[in-house]
Order: structure tokens, then C-alpha cells, then sequence
């Protein structure tokens, strides 16, 4: 067999146009997404695997991700000319090497700004105009997953294209032994540990100070004291507020309802915004919209009020950095590890782990600095970190 027939052209990634064509929408009926091609019309393989995810009993968050992820790829293939029943690993290849130089599809949402690469005011990267390494890999293990259900099924190609090395890393590791350093598997892209993006007291009460409304001052208040995701928070209902225990209840990824503990601080400000609007019902949503006709607040109208705070701050941050906040000030207030990744909702946390040593060490630090005859580096906590305002002492 002469190889060099194969011509290298269909496996090249320089110069490919990709279309943003293909959507994803929400399914009629059971639970779920449906997968459109560039025509408009159902991509039949991909709702029988959505299908499936959804039949574990996966997040709809959960599924909407991985039918973004894998649309990802379709676009690719429809761009070069390849059936999905024909993709190889040479496709999976100039994939990733397509997605590393491409600049990605933002949707209906901002136009990344080109500017530095992070921000003077916290410190953060900027939202870049290119994939990140950790989206590539995650869509290298959504295609990975559903190719391998497809040879369950007995469709597509009889290799999967993704499946580049069998196994799992110490898949059955002796515990009396030490782990081995193992390569990456083929296609994964490096990436950086991450420290916590936790937000300093100092720059949280700036940032407290310039929300307009009560409303907003309660969301605050309780993302950065609960670990509640935002779209858990923004679900909420006046039948999950108990103010005489302060607790809220939140559905957690996966439908769960969990109770989670709140400041004292949140509950003062929910009650001044029920001033102004009124107690919401049973099964009626407490977060309202202010202007115009009154309906349940968006997640994008949330992040709105935080982009109008980080535009007057001249800052980048985040509804998800509260929640790496939450997870800091537990730890640093002794909060065990294992409670504190119940509270955020993650059995598997990264923050936390990188949170336990990176506040280890701030506390060192704060010692250090009492030990010196230094303030501010030993601060007294007998303040309320939620609203910034002085407090009864602890």
C-alpha cells in the first residue's frame, strides 16, 4: 500500500474557513437539547447521546455544554469535507491544531475586547479571542465519549478517532505504592495550575458599594455567603427561604435540593428589598427585574449589574469568583475541606484544594505580620464580610 497517495491536503488545518453554522436548542417534551446541522435539521447521532446524558441524570446545564462542545467538532468536519462516519485521528488532530490558532465563536454574547492580557485592578486574564486549553480538552473528551457510544451502538467508525491510547491513568493503582509521573494523553493540552480567584476585602467592599439597588445588595451578600452557583440562586423561590434558621434552598446540579446556610447580613437585605416589592409567594421567583413589567431576573440581567460595578472599578470580576470567595473565607474561618466542597456543590473541588494551602499560607502570613507589629497584614475579624460594614465583633 503506497501512503503517499493520501494527500495531506484534506488533513490541513492552515487556511480552513469554519462556518458559524449548526445550533443547539432546548428539546420539546423530554428533557434536553437537540443538535441542528448546517441546514437546519437534526443531527439524529447527536440527540441519541444527548438522549442518553440526559437519561443518567445529567444537568441540563450539564448536556447544554457537551452539545456545544461537540457541535465544536461538526463544525469542523462540515468545514473540511468529512462525514462524521469518516473522521479519523488525523481529523482529531488538525482539530486541535485548528483550535489552538482560531479564533473562537462568541455567539450572541460580548466581542472579547483586545486589550492586555490581565487586568491592572484584580490581577485576572482577560478574556482572550482564542480557545482556551482547558475547553479544547474538554471537547476532545466530549468527542471521545461520543464516538464510543456509537460503537456501542454499532454506528460510526470502527476506531475512535479520540481513543489514541487505551487505559486511565493508575486505573488500578496499588495504594501501597507511590503514583508514577505518566504523560499526558495524546491531544491533551497543558494546563496551568490555577490559584483561587478569590476577592481581596478591600476590593469586595468596592465593589459592594457601587450596587444600586437592595436587590442587588442581597444576591451579593448571599452568593459570596451560601457557595451557591448563580443560576441556583437566581432559581430561587419564596417557599425555599427560612429566615428563622437562615437558610436557603437551592437545587444543585443534577435536581438535588440542598439547604444551605446564609450570612445574617443577606437576610437584612432580602428583607429591605421585600419592603420595596413585596414577599414573593410559594412558588414565585424572589428575584424580580426592576424596570418595567416585573419577571424573574435573568442570568444575564445578573451579569449585567456586576459588568455596570466593573466598569466604574475598572475591574473583570465574576459572579463565580464570589464562589471561589466563599470558598477562601471558609477555609480561612476552619471549615473543614470536606464540608466546604458540600457547600460549593463539587465532590471533586479544585478551588478547595488550592484554597487549603493558599490559605494555610495567608494565615502564616497574617501571624507573621502580628508578630511585626504590622496591621494591616493582621487584621481583626470582628467585622461583616458580606456588606463591608462594621459589625457586632465575633
Amino acid at each position: 500500500m503506497d501512503l503517499s497517495d493520501r494527500s495531506s491536503d484534506r488533513h490541513r488545518a492552515e487556511g480552513l474557513t469554519v462556518a458559524n453554522v449548526g445550533r443547539v436548542i432546548p428539546r420539546l417534551g423530554v428533557p434536553g437539547f437537540v443538535l441542528l446541522d448546517a441546514m437546519g435539521e437534526e443531527f439524529a447521532p447527536a440527540t441519541e447521546y444527548l438522549l442518553e446524558l440526559a437519561a443518567t441524570d445529567r444537568s441540563p446545564q450539564t448536556v447544554r455544554t457537551y452539545a456545544l462542545s461537540l457541535l465544536r467538532f461538526l463544525r469542523f468536519l462540515w468545514a473540511a469535507g468529512v462525514s462524521w462516519e469518516q473522521a479519523t485521528s488525523l481529523e482529531a488532530r488538525d482539530f486541535v491544531l485548528w483550535a489552538r490558532q482560531t479564533e473562537k465563536f462568541v455567539g450572541n454574547r460580548n466581542v472579547p475586547q483586545r486589550r492586555g492580557s490581565r487586568n491592572l485592578v484584580t490581577g485576572k486574564k482577560h478574556l482572550g479571542m482564542r480557545y482556551s486549553p482547558s475547553t479544547i480538552n474538554h471537547t476532545t473528551t466530549v468527542c471521545k465519549e461520543f464516538y464510543a457510544f456509537q460503537l456501542r451502538m454499532g454506528e460510526g467508525p470502527i476506531v475512535n478517532p479520540f481513543e489514541l491510547r487505551r487505559g486511565r491513568s493508575h486505573a488500578h493503582h496499588d495504594p501501597q505504592r507511590e503514583f508514577a509521573l505518566v504523560r499526558r494523553q495524546p491531544l491533551r493540552q497543558r494546563e496551568a495550575n490555577r490559584v483561587s480567584r478569590s476577592i481581596p476585602d478591600g476590593k469586595f467592599n468596592d465593589l459592594f458599594r457601587r450596587l444600586r439597588s437592595n436587590r442587588d445588595r442581597a444576591l451579593v451578600a448571599f452568593y459570596v455567603s451560601s457557595g451557591a452557583r448563580a443560576s441556583e440562586l437566581l432559581g430561587l423561590t419564596g417557599d425555599r427561604v427560612n429566615v428563622g434558621d437562615q437558610l436557603i434552598g437551592v437545587y444543585r446540579k443534577g435536581g438535588q435540593l440542598q439547604w444551605l446556610p446564609a450570612a445574617p447580613d443577606a437576610f437584612v437585605w432580602l428583607r429591605l428589598y421585600q419592603l420595596e416589592g413585596g414577599v414573593a409567594g410559594p412558588d414565585e421567583p424572589v428575584w424580580l427585574t426592576l424596570r418595567g413589567e416585573p419577571r424573574p431576573l435573568s442570568y444575564e440581567a445578573m451579569r449585567a449589574v456586576l459588568r455596570r460595578c466593573n466598569d466604574l472599578l475598572g475591574s473583570n470580576w465574576t459572579l463565580h469568583d464570589l464562589r471561589h470567595t466563599f470558598a477562601i473565607r471558609a477555609l480561612e474561618g476552619g471549615v473543614s475541606s470536606f464540608l466546604c466542597k458540600g457547600r460549593v456543590g463539587y465532590p471533586f473541588c479544585r478551588v478547595v484544594r488550592s484554597g487549603v494551602g493558599w490559605g494555610i499560607e495567608r494565615r502564616k502570613r497574617s501571624v507573621l505580620g502580628a508578630s511585626l507589629g504590622c496591621r494591616s497584614l493582621a487584621r481583626l475579624r470582628g467585622w461583616s464580610r458580606c456588606s463591608g460594614s462594621r459589625g457586632r465583633p465575633a
